[in-house]
């Protein structure tokens, strides 16, 4: 795979079932009781969050999910962890439902609010950045998504276009999104690293019913506050 310089390709590839990630990253918080266990869904631009977090909440009937996108949502590309934290991720902890409508939400004329219902099982927060070291209290459990650069920034052309403006847009993204990742290297802190598109090849597996993960590049883990 060509991945960012910093950024180590994953070992140890396996093939597991969908509902066996789940009972992995259940088994890294074993005290959780009383409140959601808090999963967070990381990897670059293109990586496929929202198509895995998708994937889990089918798995996971009582599940809710977050979009850091919308905590984001102009404001700023990484200046959020003390917003998530605060308005989402705390209440969740004591066990209580999320209905928070950002400030820029207001600001913008943006209708709705972000809501999360009490009595989740799971709530998964997917985004670029969520494995980060202000976060690591409130997460019980983490996945960094990883594959080939070449291919997410095909997927992302097609996805949102490839216009001059939105070229400008990743360019700006990527400025701030390599360094920052780069400090934080959430692959090494994961608990599970799941392959993306571009991933590891010559694996053979059912994309409906099965994913391909590794152990973190480095073995580490969050501890949250159980």
């Amino acid at each position: 795979m060509r991945l960012h310089p910093g950024e180590p390709e994953a070992a140890g590839w396996q093939v597991v079932t969908v509902a066996d990630v789940v009972r992995r990253l259940r088994d890294a918080s074993p005290g959780v009781s009383g409140r959601p266990r808090v999963v967070a869904v990381d990897g670059r631009g293109g990586a496929g969050k929202t198509t895995l977090v998708a994937r889990l909440c089918e798995a996971v009937p009582r599940s809710a999910t977050v979009h850091t996108d919308d905590v984001a949502w102009n404001h700023a590309f990484f200046d959020w962890g003390a917003t998530l934290a605060g308005n989402i991720l705390r209440p969740l902890h004591r066990g209580e439902a999320v209905d928070h409508r950002p400030e820029a939400w207001a600001a913008h004329g943006r209708p709705g609010s972000i809501i999360v219902p009490a009595g989740a099982d799971f709530v998964w927060v997917e985004g670029t950045g969520i494995i980060r070291d202000e976060l690591a209290p409130w997460l019980d459990a983490s996945v960094w998504m990883q594959g080939d650069l070449d291919e997410r920034e095909r997927l992302l052309a097609a996805r949102d276009g490839d216009s001059v403006e939105q070229r400008e847009h990743v360019a700006n993204w990527l400025l701030e999104e390599v360094p920052f990742l780069a400090r934080e290297q959430p692959w090494a802190r994961a608990t599970l690293i799941v392959a993306g598109p571009g991933g590891p090849a010559g694996i053979d597996h059912d994309p409906a019913t099965e994913l391909v993960v590794a152990p973190p590049s480095f073995g580490g883990r969050w501890q949250s506050m159980a």
